[in-house]
């Protein structure tokens, strides 16, 4: 199999066949082996029984239905399992990414050898307020924290070799950092390329305000995991017993000013008027805690069935 396009969908019945058409008219063009693997995440609007329907046109489509909603990465997760073919194109349902983008992602993929295409809606057609200008924030946050040089690292149309989305997995919300998980996992050679944005044509989105702010949140969870996932113990070790080492100095230097000021027959006051002695205290019983956390992850880790999970990209 050449070519496997996974599409998740929810709730976009209207869209779908006028979709689905598409494809196969450009994947025809193409004269290559293809599939559509369309993962319903629990629609209620009847969009599974438009992929069953489109199905008796398109032997090509693969269907898979949640039987609730998961989510967007769950949707991806699924079927990247489910993939054949050697190079993965992901795409939205809503027709805001245009199928004859198609053709040059492969290319870039199967001819050009890069691991992975985003795509980069440069000229969006959203309201500049609400998604817009948030977007390009957010982008630029990801830039600096993950060293990916991506302008719109959440756009849906992307392509991929089958070894990456093999090889990782997305979960929870993680979807708009899959070329960060794939970094992490050894696969460096991305790029992007500038596509088509289309208005939305039915329905309405099915994202808020909320997912810049859950967005953050999840660089913020995926950074620390991808460095510090297997050896918790370098973070939390290293800041606990910096914290412990301050604080524990620090009341030493208040019990060792008293001293001196007795030494001297100078009346001190009690170490614990100071308010440094709190700090340092709070300082010692933080960086124990700290310290504690990094040996109980240290434990997890090495008790995790994934412990030894290294991808290896050649043998002899």
């Amino acid at each position: 199999m050449d070519l496997s396009i996974v599409i998740p969908l929810y709730n976009e019945a209207e869209s779908l066949p006028e979709l689905t058409a598409w494809i196969d008219r450009v994947c025809q063009s193409m004269q290559i082996s293809f599939e559509i693997v369309m993962v319903d995440d629990g629609s209620t609007d009847g969009s599974w029984q438009v992929v069953n329907q489109l199905s008796a046109t398109y032997p090509v489509i693969h269907g898979i239905k949640f039987r609730r909603n998961y989510g967007k990465s769950a949707a991806l997760n699924v079927g990247f399992g489910a993939t054949k073919g050697k190079v993965v194109i992901t795409m939205d349902a809503d027709l805001q990414d245009s199928p004859d983008e198609i053709p040059e992602l492969y290319e870039m993929v199967a001819v050009q050898r890069y691991d992975i295409v985003s795509g980069w809606k440069k000229k969006r057609l959203d309201n500049r307020l609400t998604k817009n200008i948030p977007s390009k924030l957010y982008n630029l946050a990801v830039r600096c924290v993950s060293k990916i040089k991506l302008h719109d690292m959440n756009c849906g149309l992307k392509a991929y070799r089958s070894e990456v989305v093999k090889s990782i997995e997305v979960y929870g919300e993680m979807h708009r950092y899959i070329p960060v998980i794939a970094k992490w996992a050894g696969f460096t050679n991305i790029t992007e390329k500038v596509v088509q944005h289309r208005k939305r044509q039915y329905g309405t989105t099915k994202f808020g305000m909320e997912r810049f702010m859950n967005g953050f949140l999840d660089l913020i969870s995926i950074s620390f995991v991808g460095r510090f996932g297997k050896k918790p113990m370098h973070f939390f070790g290293s800041i606990g017993t910096l914290m412990f080492i301050g604080g524990f100095l620090a009341a030493a230097w208040v019990g060792a000013q008293k001293l001196i000021l007795l030494y001297h027959g100078v009346l001190a006051p009690k170490v614990t008027d100071s308010p440094y002695f709190y700090i340092s205290l709070t300082a010692m019983l933080l960086g124990s805690q700290m310290f504690l956390a990094g040996f109980l992850g240290e434990l997890i880790s090495r008790n995790s069935s994934e412990r030894n999970h290294y991808l290896i990209e050649g043998e002899f």
